[in-house]
């Protein structure tokens, strides 16, 4: 077999072979196919696609490439969950106490943030003490002690994956839903879940700008996981605008705690709470494990609130912080997270209703303030980041708060005051809120 061959068939629009595309991940994880003939190959998928099976055996060659985490002794339904990535979300943090209280067993391996979209393991860092490294052995026994962790990824799993990004990255192959989807699943059906609830984000601070492309991006990841032996489900959510009222680590980090003790922002919750839910009935633990079935979403629902409202999933998130090594303290006193020395109001210049919001951009502006990397040799400054006042919907004077931006660089801040304004268009008329669930695919 050679890798000429393969790329010719892609080239003219053929469909290639499981020992093909097998072929390709074990030779260009091993070193044996080199970088260019790997990118042509790349640029040939990109531009004439794969078909649902193709792309199912790319992603079981990529989970492949490595090592595995074994969950098969744990006993119970074991979830993850995984974002493909949108400005303020901090959904991990409260959906995974949440359901590790209601006794599912959450396993979960996270990334760190790379450009606008901030990472799960960046928000924990920012907790004093914690620790995101834990060998496979701590990973499992904290699984089984108190049903939820969430570590820095410490295996080799998916070195094909790792390795296939860094080209795809700089070959302008990024935007392609096979590759996004095998990317994403090959990391998740090696994570040892057996259940596996999927957020993907739409709109303009998500990779997934419109919905149509979210939806063919859900249907595929679900296909590749029900293929795999994994139930799968899909929230669609609207990334029009950050989720929430904070971006920035030890920001998110605070505000997740606020919501866990029963306030928060709207469009937050409801995510959760659907998140949360679906993850919930996926278990089994309510009956059938079909996360169509909506009486017993309902159910789910109404036990996620009342879980939040006990005090419960509070209690289960400073369990799983002192877990890890966390000082637990700030949940009492928000003093103890770092504080940025400098601040700076942006309020608005004129009146009406918040009808758009370019979300990357905001994005974009609280890593000019420091809360997030350009290259993962850049560090970051945790008490960096954004609160923002206003929602898309609101009504707003001129004058009035619309955010108010915290960095520790004095150089950056009036540069990201004005981007920031810009980032908000007012309109005379109102405009209808949006729902922050957009379908689900299960």
């Amino acid at each position: 077999m050679r890798m000429y061959d393969i790329i010719d068939k892609k080239k003219n629009k053929e469909k290639l072979t499981k020992e093909e595309i097998e072929f390709f991940v074990k030779g260009y994880t091993d070193g044996s196919i080199p970088d260019y003939q790997a990118a042509a190959l790349l640029m040939a998928i990109c531009i004439n696609g794969m078909d649902k099976e193709e792309t199912v055996q790319l992603t079981l060659a990529m989970a492949d490439s490595g090592e595995r985490l074994d969950l098969s002794d744990i006993p119970g339904a074991k979830l993850d969950k995984h974002s493909t990535g949108g400005i303020g979300d901090k959904t991990t943090l409260i959906v995974g106490p949440i359901t590790a209280a209601l006794g599912v067993k959450i396993a979960k391996m996270s990334g760190r943030g790379l450009g606008a979209t901030g990472g799960t393991i960046d928000k924990l860092d920012s907790i004093p003490g914690f620790s995101s490294d834990l060998s496979d052995e701590a990973f499992k026994r904290q699984l089984l002690d108190i049903g939820m962790v969430d570590a820095a990824q410490t295996l080799n799993l998916a070195p094909a994956d790792k390795k296939l990004y860094q080209l795809r990255d700089v070959t302008a192959t990024v935007d392609c839903i096979p590759l996004i989807a095998s990317s994403i699943m090959s990391k998740k059906l090696v994570s040892g879940a057996d259940s596996i609830i999927l957020d993907v984000k739409c709109g303009s601070g998500a990779f997934m700008k419109n919905y149509e492309e979210a939806v063919l991006l859900a249907e595929t990841m679900v296909d590749i996981g029900k293929m795999a032996g994994r139930r799968t489900l899909a929230v669609i959510s609207d990334m029009n605008e950050p989720l929430g009222k904070t971006v920035g680590n030890s920001l998110e980090v605070l505000e997740a705690v606020e919501v866990l003790k029963g306030s928060g922002e709207e469009r937050l919750l409801t995510l959760c709470r659907e998140l949360s839910a679906g993850m919930l009935v996926m278990s089994g633990m309510l009956g059938e494990a079909d996360p169509g079935n909506e009486a017993l979403l309902d159910k789910a629902r109404s036990l996620v609130d009342e879980t939040i409202v006990s005090g419960k999933a509070l209690n289960k998130f400073r369990e799983f912080v002192r877990a890890q090594g966390g000082d637990d303290s700030f949940i009492d006193d928000r003093n103890i997270l770092s504080k940025a020395v400098l601040k700076r109001d942006v309020v608005c210049d004129k009146e009406g209703y918040l009808s758009n919001c370019d979300a990357e951009e905001v994005g974009n502006v609280s890593c000019l303030l420091g809360a997030g990397r350009l290259t993962k040799e850049d560090s970051i400054d945790s008490s960096a980041g954004i609160i923002i006042h206003k929602k898309l919907g609101d009504r707003i004077k001129t004058g009035e708060l619309l955010a108010t931006l915290y960095t520790n660089n004095e150089d950056v801040i009036e540069t990201a005051a004005e981007r920031l304004a810009a980032a908000y268009c007012v309109s005379s008329s109102p405009i209808d809120k949006k729902s922050v669930i957009m379908g689900v695919v299960s």
